[in-house]
């Protein structure tokens, strides 16, 4: 009996002992991972959750982003997706290590990218206009998708000089697959000289999954590397 006892008491001080042992292991755990602060902002039938585990971004630079959310999404859902998502999440996280991604409506913006380059306001530009592009799982290549996002930073944005960012002069060893910013001034350059409201309808051909590389020929007369050596002997925009 007393031997049943001593088991018995020395079971519930195992017990504890794992309690103990787990609530320490998971208090470690919240620590060493900040809570990301979560704020909701409403406008225009529009809504921003902004979330952040950077304990140190600067209010101002947070106001800049919620501020260029408002203006530059709303005008992007018009312009080429009326039925694009009216909720967006924005997350400025310190474990991510590139400058930002968009998934699923959310964009990650890295805190040491921000913090590094506050006056790249127009990040917010590019990566929304990934989610007013809503290609799922596009038809078309990568530079494309790239190039448009970027177009439309190029058109949209609201301070791409206070970021210093803007098309590069075409060299040499530039092709329209390049994507980003030289792929932008490409469309740009169409936009301009070709035939305006190019880029709407391959962007709308994407999302409806029809796109294929006769497109181009059919909006314009010629394909894309007819396009490009037009564009080759007379890049100026």
């Amino acid at each position: 009996m007393q031997k049943n006892k001593l088991t018995k008491a020395g079971n519930q001080s195992n017990m504890k002992k794992i309690f103990f042992l787990s609530l320490l292991a998971l208090l470690a755990i919240i620590e060493s991972k900040p809570v990301a602060a979560q704020e909701i902002i409403k406008k225009n039938g529009y809504k921003l959750t902004f979330e952040s585990n950077f304990t140190a971004l600067d209010p101002q630079l947070k106001k800049r982003l919620i501020k260029t959310f408002f203006e530059v999404y709303p005008k992007l859902a018009k312009e080429y997706n009326p039925g694009t998502d009216k909720s967006v999440t924005f997350f400025v996280d310190t474990a991510y290590k590139g400058v930002a991604a968009t998934a699923n409506g959310k964009v990650t913006y890295s805190s040491i990218w921000m913090e590094k380059h506050p006056e790249d306001i127009d990040v917010v530009t590019h990566e929304v206009m990934h989610i007013v592009q809503d290609y799922g799982r596009s038809v078309g290549p990568g530079w494309l998708t790239e190039g448009i996002a970027d177009y439309a930073r190029y058109k949209f944005g609201v301070d791409n000089a206070g970021a210093k960012w803007n098309l590069p002069d075409l060299k040499p060893e530039h092709t329209y697959k390049n994507s980003y910013r030289i792929t932008a001034r490409f469309f740009a350059w169409i936009e301009k000289y070709v035939k305006a409201g190019t880029i709407k309808a391959v962007d709308e051909s994407l999302r409806e999954h029809t796109y294929t590389k006769d497109i181009w020929s059919k909006l314009t007369g010629k394909d894309l590397d007819g396009l490009w050596a037009d564009y080759v002997q007379q890049p100026n925009l």
